[in-house]
């Protein structure tokens, strides 16, 4: 047996290892960066970073292949299940005030490697996003002219034909990219004012579609005439919001750039809430002005805005909605290349990544070398891929970091507070109490002690030790993630004896494994596994049931409750929505999606095991030996007992001294 134990000590070790969490810093504020970005600047960022490409194309393509009129019900319900995604990424920014969103997130509540994953899979996602924007950008200007600039291509410089290769090299598209790039190297404040500039103009141009749209609908367009409001039903309206889903994707640069914010705890939340439902009121809006000026079913996928006011007679209004339509990519694009970098800085500043990606310039104040890199990266990619190629990959990433992000923040709200125990603390108790067994307890009763907030007290009789015994029993009975009391009755005998925080990291899990399941049967139990409707219905029952009772459990503790900055209102619930959905929605993706998915994961592991674990920085930070630390233990009996503790690199505890042992008096 002994053997055993002694053969799972390396095991156990390896995966302490992987699963180990970001330490932070006791001032969050402190950054090489330059804290500027003001609520303004980071809500036009969120705008630019949603309102792109789609508004021109999308709305176009769900309403006549999909979902009809009823387009703006699948925008009002994508953007209510976005809206719950983007609540927990609101949190997270003001809690934690750095850079990295998701993969930051996830580092300080899940552990090391799925941190590791979750940044490594969202920065191909942002190359991904950028590129083919830079693809749509140049496509859509090309048009303009006639396709002159891709026949002078064809013809004078290159063609191919290779699979997943363009049929020939968008030079355009790359010099877009190597431009943007090089205006993002120049700081935050000059990112930030073009970004202005293409939002601005972009906004004006919406708000000319509204107006001059309104004026031209007809709402016979409605009617049972041309099909009806909902012609395909609400399966038709729920295959559209998951198409509609997409469209916000982008809020999450505002998360990445809370450590360039002013006032992040408040800035962040806000800049969250007002740039959604800017974006999906801009959805409905114009997806409503569409569907009402033209039949759904004669629109033109490819260009729905321009083409419905030249069947209404006003083409130059085409002209228009193209300048706003290559303003709104040029915002995504600058969202796509502010983002990425700021992510691959994060990770080499925890050494997961290259060392050469965390340094900032001192002028500029931003990641320059993952800028130029990572920027040149895209724009080969954006140069030799096709853009279905690249579209076919997209959003898996992101549907898993929206995952991974829901799932943290229901254990770091039910996650017991850690011991604050500083190093001049630490060197307080060692060198100078002179620790000695054969004291007497007279002179023994004076002892410095650590508090939750970290401040140190000084105890003199043992009246006041008691006394600060009752005050911990009384904590601990509200302490985040012990059972609340109203629920001791009925949960008490089976989760009373767990501790803190355990039941509920349980529970995620199982929220995490039945919502997987629960979507699969949905997905693929009619179709590819072709259940009988009693076992679709069982399974259905089984997996839905352990959801919501890993739910109720989650809610049956005590939350971890913060007034100074914003918290996700009904959690678990709102998360578990979140995780949900995404879960559904990455199901629904193409078998090659999840082939190149893996391949992509795998790569990543080799850059992990190969460098980031051994760099990390709190692999680190755990190497490092630790100072005597005295505190105080109660026993199960009511027993009070004083040691003093030496934590060893090897992350082991060996106690020199029990100084002494003091039972308490009898009621």
């Amino acid at each position: 047996m002994a053997t055993c134990e002694r053969g799972c000590v390396p095991a156990v070790r390896f995966c302490q290892r992987l699963n180990r969490l970001k330490t932070l810093d006791d001032d969050l504020m402190v950054t090489s960066m330059k804290r500027c970005l003001t609520m303004v600047d980071l809500a036009l960022l969120g705008v630019g970073g949603m309102v792109g490409s789609g508004l021109y194309v999308l709305t176009g393509t769900v309403a006549k292949d999909t979902a009809g009129p009823a387009v703006v019900l699948s925008f009002l319900i994508a953007g209510i299940a976005s809206l719950m995604a983007a609540l927990c990424y609101a949190e997270f920014g003001a809690r934690v005030p750095r850079t990295g969103s998701a993969y930051m997130f996830t580092y300080v509540s899940c552990g090391e490697i799925w941190a590791f994953l979750i940044g490594w899979n969202v920065v191909l996602e942002y190359m991904i996003g950028g590129a083919a924007v830079a693809r749509a950008w140049s496509g859509y200007l090309d048009s303009m002219f006639n396709h002159t600039i891709q026949n002078y291509t064809e013809n004078h410089i290159m063609k191919w034909n290779v699979p997943y290769i363009a049929h020939y090299p968008d030079l355009l598209a790359a010099g877009i990219l190597v431009v943007a790039t090089i205006f993002i190297t120049f700081g935050v404040r000059v990112s930030s004012w073009l970004n202005h500039i293409f939002s601005a103009v972009s906004l004006v141009v919406i708000l000319f579609i509204l107006v001059f749209g309104f004026m031209l609908a007809d709402p016979v367009n409605w009617s049972q005439k041309e099909g009806g409001f909902a012609p395909f039903g609400v399966s038709g309206v729920m295959a559209g919001t998951a198409t509609c889903f997409y469209a916000f994707v982008g809020f999450d640069v505002i998360a990445a750039s809370s450590e360039e914010a002013k006032n992040p705890q408040r800035a962040i939340p806000m800049a969250t809430a007002i740039s959604l439902c800017m974006a999906a009121t801009a959805y409905i809006l114009v997806s409503t002005v569409l569907t009402l000026m033209v039949p759904w079913h004669s629109l033109d996928p490819n260009s729905a805005l321009s083409d419905a006011f030249f069947r209404r007679g006003y083409s130059w209004a085409g002209y228009i909605v193209a300048v706003g339509s290559i303003c709104a990519m040029n915002t995504v694009l600058l969202s796509n290349l502010f983002s990425l970098p700021r992510i691959v800085y994060a990770m080499a500043e925890d050494g997961l990544f290259f060392a050469f990606f965390a340094k900032v310039n001192p002028v500029t104040k931003v990641p320059v070398n993952a800028i130029l890199v990572f920027g040149l990266l895209m724009a080969v990619m954006a140069l030799i891929f096709d853009l279905e190629a690249l579209v076919q990959f997209l959003s898996i990433g992101t549907l898993l970091a929206y995952t991974f992000v829901a799932a943290s923040v229901i254990v770091l709200r039910f996650q017991p507070e850690k011991e604050k125990t500083s190093s001049k603390a630490n060197s307080t108790t060692s060198p100078n109490t002179n620790y000695n067994p054969e004291l007497s307890p007279e002179a023994s009763e004076s002892q410095i002690i650590a508090q939750d907030s970290g401040e140190l007290k000084e105890y003199e009789s043992f009246s006041d030790k008691l006394q600060l015994v009752e005050m911990q029993k009384t904590r601990e009975r509200s302490a985040p993630g012990v059972l609340k009391a109203r629920w001791e009755p009925y949960l008490g005998r089976l989760l009373g004896n767990f501790e803190p925080g355990e039941v509920v990291a349980f529970s995620v899990l199982a929220v995490m494994v039945s919502s997987v399941s629960l979507c699969a049967v949905f997905v693929f139990g009619n179709n590819q596994l072709q259940l009988p409707t009693w076992s679709f219905a069982v399974l259905i029952v089984v997996f839905g049931s352990t959801f919501l009772l890993s739910l109720v459990v989650i809610y049956a503790h005590e939350p971890h409750i913060n007034t100074k900055t914003f918290q996700v209102p009904l959690v678990p619930f709102i998360p578990g929505a979140s995780i949900l959905m995404n879960v559904f929605l990455m199901l629904k993706l193409s078998p090659m999606t999840w082939i190149r998915f893996t391949v992509w994961v795998a790569a990543g592991l080799l850059v992990y095991f190969g460098y980031g674990i051994w760099h990390s920085k709190e692999g680190l930070r755990e190497l490092q030996p630790k100072d005597m630390a005295a505190r105080y233990v109660v026993l199960p009996s009511g027993s009070l007992v004083e040691t003093v503790q030496s934590v060893q690199p090897n992350g082991h505890t060996k106690s020199q001294h029990r100084k002494s042992t003091i039972d308490n008096p009898p009621n």
